[in-house]
């Protein structure tokens, strides 16, 4: 029996050697995947609350990395790891450790210099860090988590509310947000930001 799974505008779809690296054979459907990876996601959030974290541990891509495992490891043989595959969303996978390197020294420079508002430092990251798309899987989840640690970590802020929604599942929150994505594109946080905060 293989994993069927049904995309929403905006998911990037895995290729089969991909769908091979699922470690829970009982999946089938992606309502089931959506479940086991929300159970391994909030255990990657307990294992954040109790944890101090400071920008030039947060900006490091072995704490990327570490946090997509910890968010997907025990649903995915893959987690953690950059792809393998180029995709419909992202730069060529060559490509992807020097531009995340880019993106943290950027991120950096950003938080020292006082670059830009503590919610715009985080949407900035965010938005790039997702634009890259370091993984097979799970950017998009993978980003807010680090907007929300960066808000709270560095910047002792509240994380941010995501428009109140699960924004993997098709509804009108996930294309207000999408179309926030859009703006985003081309240079305009703003509603990102909004939307991030609502």
């Amino acid at each position: 029996m293989g994993l069927n799974l049904d995309y929403t505008d905006g998911q990037t779809p895995l290729d089969e050697e991909e769908k091979d690296g699922l470690l829970i054979p009982s999946i089938s459907t992606k309502g089931e995947l959506d479940e086991f990876e929300q159970q391994n996601i909030e255990e990657a959030i307990q294992w954040i609350l109790g944890r101090s974290l400071k920008a030039d541990t947060i900006f490091t891509e072995r704490f990327v990395k570490n946090l997509h495992k910890r968010m997907y490891g025990e649903v995915w043989k893959w987690a953690g790891q950059f792809r393998k595959s180029d995709k419909n969303l992202g730069i060529d996978k060559w490509q992807i450790p020097t531009a995340l390197k880019i993106l943290l020294e950027d991120a950096l420079f950003w938080v020292k210099n006082e670059t830009y508002s503590p919610n715009e430092i985080a949407i900035r990251f965010k938005h790039r860090i997702v634009s890259i798309h370091c993984f097979s899987n799970g950017n998009g989840r993978h980003s807010r988590l680090i907007a929300d640690i960066i808000a709270e970590k560095i910047f002792k802020q509240p994380v941010f509310s995501w428009g109140a929604a699960n924004l993997s599942k098709e509804s009108r929150i996930r294309e207000i947000y999408l179309n926030a994505v859009k703006e985003a594109d081309k240079g305009n946080y703003q509603l990102l930001i909004d939307f991030a905060r609502s």
